[in-house]
């Protein structure tokens, strides 16, 4: 009798490049992440499908309700920063960019944060890189008094080449209709503060990658001309690298904080988080079509990581202010007779603010002194 063949096994989801064990191994390590940002309003739901939040919440547990309550939401990504993060291997901070690139969008409108989910989705799982992607996620979350609800690890060895990876977030906020942002109450006169951003956060580093191959910049030596920089001290030498990776400041804790000091007065008229398009191309969408803001930009010194970037690369300076933040990465516009007291909150709350402009009557577009 002729000896019967062994059947071949089939193919597999991780031959296929899928490995689901990475996939759970990477989903435990980011339970208790997760938790470190759950506040009294989450509901427990592990092994659910979805996050549970309270909105109308009980009036004995929390200070609140809101009586005309409208949600707020927003989606965005970090860009190609993810791409020096690889470069770097330093992913513990791209997760806190995630977080305030969605948030400083969010409290804008008068929001405040209430819970995010992320999106991850990379070549292979490799679960420890993803618990540190995730770990700067629930980081940014506790900064900016949000829950991290969940999210989604996607694996696709089809879209993402190997060691890639690329980060989108999601964030849901709550406003008291009355008290949300409208900018027809801007009015001539009102004066425009500035926040200091801690650097180039996350937009412009296509061109900020297309420098430093112009320029062939060594990212891991220690620099004399980028002393100074935010969340540095005066006399060390951070490297570029180091710098480039600093994340994205998040503003909603303070502005949150901010708001509630007015319950009645409504001082702010209009706000703006400095993104890609610079003070020209985010500042605008605070103002209607009757008035100008005309900002002078020697009203603050930007952090130097700008000029090492603009003198490596050749890039003229109006280029600079069309692409980057330039030092501001969110602005106020307010009641002139507040704007003293507003800036000095602002500073107790950690905030670095600069007067920087005002409003005049105009078209809706936004004038930049640089003399």
């Amino acid at each position: 009798m002729a000896k019967r063949s062994r059947s071949k096994k089939g193919l597999t989801y991780a031959e296929a490049g899928v490995s689901i064990e990475a996939g759970d191994d990477a989903a435990k390590r980011y339970r208790a992440l997760m938790r470190r940002t759950y506040g009294p309003r989450v509901i427990l739901n592990d092994g659910g499908f979805a996050g549970k939040f309270r909105l109308d919440f009980n009036e004995q547990l929390f200070k609140k309700n809101y009586r005309d309550p409208v949600l707020v939401s927003c989606a965005d990504g970090v860009g190609s920063k993810v791409l020096l993060a690889k470069e770097l291997d330093v992913h513990d901070t791209v997760g806190i960019d995630l977080v305030a690139m969605n948030v400083n969008d969010l409290v804008v409108e008068g929001a405040e944060p209430l819970f995010f989910l992320d999106y991850v989705g990379v070549h292979r799982v490799v679960p420890e890189t993803a618990e540190q992607i995730v770990a700067g996620v629930a980081t940014g979350c506790e900064i900016a008094g949000c829950a991290l609800l969940g999210g989604e690890t996607a694996e696709l060895p089809e879209v993402y080449a190997e060691g890639e990876y690329d980060l989108a977030g999601f964030a849901v906020g709550v406003v008291e209709l009355r008290r949300a942002t409208n900018h027809e109450r801007v009015e001539p006169g009102d004066v425009v503060l500035g926040l200091a951003s801690d650097g180039v956060h996350s937009n412009g580093y296509t061109l900020v990658r297309s420098i430093i191959r112009h320029a062939k910049l060594d990212l891991t030596t220690p620099l004399r001309e980028l002393a100074g920089s935010p969340g540095f001290e005066d006399d060390d030498r951070p490297t570029l690298g180091q710098v480039l990776m600093t994340p994205t400041r998040i503003y909603a804790g303070s502005i949150v904080r901010l708001d509630r000091a007015y319950k009645v007065k409504r001082p702010i008229t209009g706000m703006a988080h400095i993104t890609g398009g610079g003070l020209e191309g985010n500042l605008n969408r605070a103002l209607h079509d009757g008035v100008d803001a005309v900002v002078d930009t020697k009203a603050w010194t930007p952090p130097p990581v700008f000029d090492y970037l603009r003198k490596k690369g050749g890039v003229d300076r109006g280029e600079m202010f069309r692409v980057f933040n330039m030092g501001i990465g969110f602005t106020l516009i307010v009641r002139p007779a507040f704007a003293d007291s507003i800036a000095a909150r602002l500073t107790r709350l950690g905030e670095q603010v600069s007067v920087i402009g005002k409003i005049t009557k105009g078209r809706g577009s936004v004038k930049l002194r640089h003399s």
